[in-house]
């Protein structure tokens, strides 16, 4: 058996000698030190071994594989409004979903209700990344075994667009064309990619149409039909199954209040009516600012279309449903009646 300890008999000249700050070893002591270090390998080596054979370390993560009758979603921008609505919709469904979501413009408190909801095993995973991060991206795709992909990450506000449009052209256009270029490279077959009507600018004739041209008048709207562009120009050699849902305005929440619209407080000027409305109503901003007052209408304001954010949602679980191999499919998403 190798000693490990010292003998308190041992004389002093045969223990280890400092010199100059520097520990010089009694040549005699080799071989315990040897036994130290052969005791330490094995320790090791036993301890990678029974780390490697634990069954929750062998096991692959559920988001890593395909199940039969289990369809996994990637939801991009799934923190967001729309996104996180998206997200509750398809796990109430059964499906399996992945947020990825870089919190610019989403709300982590979003993710933990949906969490907390929804805490088994496999159902939903959160990952913190920016769609503008080719490695990133590609190591999403990568790890994960997805079905189909919607689409909702974007910056979205039109104003904020005519200041900062490159931003707009970056997030939103650029961010699409590395998406499509993963889901082909790893043989995701579907995508529900979710656009606006702010493509078709002003159209001269109404109500608007999915035959209407499309002739957009701010970056916003620019950038999303870049989009469209890639998306329908890369469909055209492909079998992947595409649907591109165009709407205007969405208001509303979760019906049973664990979801709404939270937007960032620098952003509030920027936002959508609803949420001016809201604020207005709480006192947390001093009044309601109607913007737009030359329009040929009775009180000289906008007529918008608005949809209900939980219609919406079932707008896109149905596409995702009825999506076909070598198709696109697009369609404009409202209740057609417009109101002041």
């Amino acid at each position: 058996m190798l000693n490990f300890g010292r003998s308190r008999s041992q004389p002093r000249a045969a223990r280890a000698m400092s010199l100059g700050g520097m520990d010089y070893v009694d040549p005699k002591r080799k071989g315990n030190y040897f036994g130290k270090i052969v005791l330490a390998a094995a320790l090791t080596t036993l301890c990678i071994i029974m780390i490697r054979r634990s069954p929750s370390l062998n096991s692959p993560s559920p988001f890593s594989i395909r199940e039969p009758g289990v369809t996994h979603v990637l939801v991009t921008g799934g923190a967001g409004y729309i996104g996180s609505h998206a997200t509750l919709r398809l796990l109430k469904e059964n499906y399996r979903v992945t947020i990825v979501d870089n919190l610019s413009r989403g709300n982590l408190g979003a993710v933990r209700v949906l969490q907390n909801l929804f805490p088994e095993p496999g159902r939903l995973q959160f990952i913190y990344a920016d769609l503008g991060d080719p490695k990133s991206v590609d190591k999403i795709f990568s790890e994960n075994k997805f079905d189909a992909v919607m689409h909702f990450a974007a910056v979205a506000y039109v104003g904020e667009s005519t200041m900062d449009p490159l931003k707009y052209y970056h997030n939103i256009t650029s961010n699409t064309l590395l998406v499509v270029e993963n889901m082909a490279k790893y043989g995701v077959k579907t995508l529900i990619y979710s656009s606006t009507c702010a493509t078709y600018g002003e159209p001269e004739k109404m109500p608007i149409t999915e035959e209407t041209e499309q002739h957009p008048i701010n970056p916003y709207g620019k950038a999303k039909k870049m989009a469209e562009d890639i998306i329908i120009d890369f469909s055209k050699n492909s079998k992947m199954a595409v649907m591109i849902l165009r709407y205007f305005n969405v208001i509303g929440s979760d019906p049973e209040g664990r979801l709404g619209e939270a937007p960032r407080p620098e952003l509030r000027e920027h936002g959508r009516i609803s949420g001016a409305c809201f604020d207005a109503a709480r006192g947390i901003t001093p009044g309601l600012k109607v913007r737009g007052t030359d329009y040929k209408t009775p009180d000289g304001t906008c007529i918008r279309d608005y949809i209900d954010v939980t219609d919406l949602v079932d707008a896109h679980v149905k596409a995702l449903q009825k999506a076909t191999p070598a198709k696109v499919g697009i369609y404009n998403v409202g209740t057609g009646k417009g109101r002041f």
